[in-house]
């Protein structure tokens, strides 16, 4: 598939590599795609992605994940909303200020979101846990567990595929009114690495008794 990533910092770069190596045919979107920590990203993917403007990597794309810090999160998507019509918008991000402490002040990030481009599919996901986990995520004989939400049938069967070609357990939390809980846990991921001390190198798991 074509996947616009918009963000190229460690949760923008973990998805992107991870679904260039999967086979699809990724774009990362940069405010300046000749930056150094760009070029390194490329040689991350192994040469199976490019980098582009954030709207040249959209104009194409079937997907958008968007992977960028809360605080960007308005203009981006303001600049580039009549592209994004009809297509899969995956929200990674979580509506903090200092995180993990959250804002939830007008609503959920994904319902956010959704407001400011009502014309896409909006998927939220991947944000409940470090780009580590993304990158590699097996403890032993389990795998990490990704939750996403959202109010498009098609959109979620997209998304899930996409989580499972990069290792993780995708498991539908529902419609995108849930993404008030993931933006939650991800807080407690956030609290439970930091203010507890766990560090980064903890995860969620979603058990199943057979």
């Amino acid at each position: 598939m074509r996947i616009a990533v918009i963000g190229i910092g460690n949760v923008g770069g973990a998805l992107g590599t991870g679904w260039a190596r999967a086979g699809h045919e990724v774009t990362f979107g940069a405010r300046d795609p000749k930056a150094a920590d760009a070029e390194e990203l490329l040689s991350q993917a192994g040469g199976k992605a490019r980098i582009a403007s954030v709207a040249d990597s959209v104009a194409d794309a079937e997907i958008v994940a968007l992977a960028i810090p809360w605080s960007a999160v308005a203009d981006a998507l303001q600049a580039i909303a009549p592209a994004l019509s009809g297509k899969i918008l995956i929200d990674c991000t979580n509506p903090t200020k200092q995180w993990p402490v959250l804002d939830h002040a007008a609503g959920a990030g994904g319902e956010q979101v959704a407001r400011l481009v009502p014309g896409a599919k909006v998927v939220k996901a991947f944000n409940t846990t470090g780009f580590e986990n993304m990158q590699n995520p097996k403890y032993g004989n389990e795998v990490v567990t990704m939750f996403y939400a959202g109010d498009n049938a098609e959109a979620k069967k997209i998304v899930h595929r996409l989580a499972s070609d990069l290792g993780l357990d995708p498991v539908d939390a529902g419609g995108l009114a849930q993404a008030h809980a993931l933006e939650i846990l991800a807080s407690l991921w956030g609290t439970l690495a930091y203010a507890q001390k766990m560090g980064r190198g903890i995860a969620f798991r979603l058990m199943r008794r057979s």
